[in-house]
């Protein structure tokens, strides 16, 4: 075994991993990353297949980012944002801004206010507190309250739903797997059912060799159901401060992608209760979600038409949330930092005379951090240039091409992709949608499988993700589909 991979089994416990089957095997070391390509300790090169957990837009050992970010070194790397402003994270909050407000979309509520912070469990975190203390702010104490949580704001997220670790954040998610053990740490959230078209036991089709939005026949239920979930609440004399969700996509909840106008419905029902909209747009932000195109004084032959260059999923629904939380793909994944973007009106709340204490207290030692914001910069610079449009473009129409081969196997229930994100969700048999039992770790072995042919990547339960950086080329597209299909066959024989 390497040395480093020695010290690794000594010293590092690592996230979402059973440790005891950690030490059983030597693990992977990475030592360095160019474009779509890692390499470990040994010499071997691997596709990222998955963007590093869904983190890495550009690229690894980027020139520009790199860049921005050894001038920045030589100016300052740190300091503090309490009480002090800095140049990168004000210019940042600029780009930001411009960006969640494309004139394409719906101009109520703009977005104006940013508020930075780590990761995307801070960024939740932040708009949950923003959330609860606004609304108990200007909806005031009921005339009657039965108790001590009486009154108290309260939320709504999808079935499924994953929004982070921390204990705000791990509150408003619903996979027992992760959050059962902390239930005694958390307060008590609201769950509907998500449109998991492939699994929804209202959709009434039988299965099919397509993605089973294509497909499904129902009546909106999950609509309904929402509907449902806001009207009780409104029986019991209160509403939502606020509806969470993940837009166009789940997920950890297994890659659930939600069917065409979805999202605008369920969001006009909690804006018609009077609930915030809070986007957690950690993993699906900046261009994840697809919808690049070139401004019509630029198209080139063989692209698609215009449309105004979306980097957020939730504007291609034409919604607009209060909150937008950013994290993952902001720095381009090279360094930890979030935001979370809200509107004039809920930052007004928190304005006062010093003794009134209405500040908002919360906060990070690396708030605006000089580094995280140089790098960000030159990530948005990069998306929004026709290089990186063209790419995107072209990786998102491979990428559906190279799927398509996927769907002979007999474990193949359902292959749903939206923009540059993937879910290949493994079944004992398409024809019946029986799932694999996750104490057989399937997921896991055919990621397994695909290591040992030079791509990494990493399960949702028995769901196997894609989500290749925008630097990756048809050729290694290509090359990741091949991998995955042999792993496939592979594991089930």
């Amino acid at each position: 075994m390497h040395s480093l991979a020695k010290l690794d089994h000594a010293h590092i416990w690592h996230p979402f991993t059973q440790m005891r089957d950690w030490l059983m095997r030597e693990p992977v070391v990475i030592v360095k990353g160019e474009g779509a390509v890692l390499h470990d300790v040994r010499g071997r090169k691997y596709l990222d297949a998955n963007s590093s957990i869904w983190t890495n837009l550009h690229g690894h050992d980027h020139p520009q980012i790199n860049a921005a970010i050894r001038r920045q070194l030589e100016k300052i790397a740190h300091s503090s944002a309490l009480g002090l402003a800095n140049e990168p994270a004000s210019l940042l909050a600029e780009k930001l801004v411009e960006a969640a407000n494309p004139p394409s979309v719906v101009r109520h509520p703009r977005l104006e206010k940013v508020f930075f912070s780590d990761d995307g469990s801070t960024a939740l975190e932040v708009a949950l507190k923003l959330a609860y203390e606004f609304t108990r702010r200007t909806r005031g104490k009921p005339a009657r309250q039965k108790s001590l949580h009486a009154g108290r704001p309260k939320f709504l997220s999808l079935q499924g739903a994953y929004h982070g670790d921390t204990a705000g954040a791990v509150s408003l998610g619903h996979i027992d797997l992760f959050h059962k053990a902390y239930g005694g740490l958390l307060f008590k959230t609201d769950q509907v059912m998500s449109p998991y078209c492939y699994r929804c036991p209202f959709n009434r089709a039988k299965p099919e060799r397509a993605d089973a939005r294509e497909y499904r026949k129902c009546n909106w239920e999950c609509i309904g159901q929402v509907e449902q979930k806001f009207s009780l609440r409104k029986k019991k004399g209160d509403s939502y401060a606020a509806f969470v969700f993940e837009p166009a996509m789940q997920g950890a909840a297994g890659m659930i992608p939600q069917p065409a106008t979805w999202l605008k419905k369920v969001s006009e029902i909690a804006r018609s209760h009077g609930a915030l909209l809070i986007g957690d747009e950690v993993m699906t932000g900046f261009g994840r979600t697809g919808g690049a195109r070139l401004p019509t004084s630029r198209i080139t032959k063989g692209l698609s038409p215009p449309t105004s260059g979306i980097l957020f999923g939730c504007h291609q629904e034409n919604v607009q949330p209060d909150f937008l939380c950013l994290a993952k793909g902001l720095t381009g994944g090279y360094l930890p930092m979030a935001a979370t973007l809200t509107t004039q009106n809920i930052f007004n709340a928190f304005l006062g005379e010093y003794h009134e204490f209405k500040t908002f207290f919360h906060g990070h030692s690396y708030t605006g951090n000089q580094l995280g914001a140089a790098a960000s910069l030159a990530s948005l610079q990069i998306l929004q240039s026709d290089k990186s449009l063209r790419a995107r473009q072209k990786i998102e129409t491979v990428l559906r091409d190279q799927l398509d081969s996927l769907w002979p196997l007999p474990n193949v229930g359902d292959i749903r992709q939206v923009g540059l994100i993937a879910g290949i969700e493994l079944v004992r048999d398409w024809r019946n949608r029986e799932a694999f039992d996750l104490r057989e770790r399937a997921g896991i072995r055919v990621c397994e499988a695909m290591a040992r042919r030079g791509v990494l990547t990493r399960p949702v339960g028995n769901v196997i993700v894609l989500m290749p950086p925008y630097c990756t080329t048809p050729i290694q597209v290509e090359c990741t589909v091949k991998a995955l299909w042999t792993a496939i066959v592979e594991t089930f024989r």
